[in-house]
């Protein structure tokens, strides 16, 4: 946002994008561009300064090295309500995106095409035979139940994590719901096509777009809560099984939180896909967590109560293959 506006930049140059006070751009179809000619398209007066700092702050290449001495020093500490509490404050970023998506969507307005039996370029159909990345996607949800109980277990009113677990995935529900229909249904189209938009809407909005810059620091901030907070639960899980503490030692800790680190920029720095990443991951641990591992305890079970019964065997059977085919069509989809 600060280099933009120093170098007098105006990015709506080489991206298509919609016009008046509130621009929409479409990133994806920059791609077009030869990267040569990216700085003559530019108005900029100062061109050399701003290749300059393309070079050294790079979303994908350069930046996330950058965090690693943010992130790491936080993944290291021990208290695991430092965590719980730290992820608190990560509420006032989702208020704010909430706020901004409403404050967009009143501005934009609402673009849709009900034109079910007529040819147009800007119908999106209700059914695409890609449906199978939504599910993957929503089987990281239900697989990071398996992460929220580990959180559960330091409450100090266990008799209430029911109603608590309920409330907060009623909540979370409804704001990426709300979030994802809006951000959809306001989108330009026409003249943008729906499927200009990003996986980070944000990416959606130019530089210079002053709340988008908000956004973009109250989601830096959130994301530094909720990463420790995913770390320590990967360190509880994986310690504790390894070496029966969730704690064995700082260097133990380090050790891991290393790998961990590393595996995150090696994915931000050759794959900055985040919906390729959520899916792919949610299809392949949900295999596992939501599918196979519940549906065989309950088999074996049964079967040693002999209560196993061939309907029960086939339907446990159909849910372990339908586990099976969701994450096959990840890869062929």
């Amino acid at each position: 946002f600060f280099s933009d506006f120093v170098h007098d930049i105006n990015v709506t140059d080489i991206v298509p994008g919609t016009n008046g006070s509130n621009k929409v751009i479409c990133p994806g179809a920059a791609s077009s561009h030869p990267p040569q000619n990216r700085s003559v398209m530019f108005s900029s007066g100062n061109n050399t300064g701003f290749e300059l700092f393309e070079e050294w702050w790079n979303k994908s290449q350069t930046v996330p090295f950058y965090l690693i001495a943010v992130l790491l020093p936080l993944l290291n500490l021990k208290s695991p309500s430092f965590f719980a509490k730290f992820n608190v404050l990560g509420t006032v970023s989702v208020v704010y995106l909430v706020f901004l998506v409403t404050v967009k969507a009143a501005r934009l307005g609402i673009h849709l095409e009900y034109n079910w039996f007529t040819e147009n370029d800007f119908f999106v159909p209700e059914f695409r035979i890609l449906f199978p990345q939504l599910t993957g996607v929503l089987t990281l949800a239900f697989f990071i139940h398996n992460c929220v109980i580990t959180l559960l277990q330091n409450n100090r009113n266990q008799e209430n994590n029911v109603r608590d677990l309920s409330v907060a995935y009623f909540l979370v529900g409804l704001t990426y719901l709300y979030v994802g229909v809006i951000i959809f249904a306001s989108f330009p189209s026409p003249p943008l096509s729906k499927e200009c938009i990003e996986q980070n809407f944000l990416d959606n909005f130019p530089s210079d777009d002053i709340m988008s810059f908000v956004a973009r620091i109250f989601l830096l901030f959130q994301m530094m809560t909720v990463y420790p907070l995913l770390g320590y639960l990967a360190r509880v899980q994986l310690l504790r099984q390894f070496f029966g503490n969730a704690y064995p030692s700082v260097f133990h800790v380090l050790i891991l939180n290393v790998a961990i680190v590393g595996a995150g920029v090696a994915m931000a720095r050759f794959y900055p896909n985040i919906g390729g990443i959520i899916r792919y991951s949610g299809a392949t641990c949900g295999l596992a967590f939501v599918f196979v591992y519940p549906s065989l305890i309950y088999m074996i079970s049964l079967h040693r109560a002999g209560q196993l019964t061939w309907p029960a065997l086939i339907i446990h059977i159909f849910i372990i293959l339908l586990g099976l085919a969701n994450l096959i069509a990840q890869f062929l989809l």
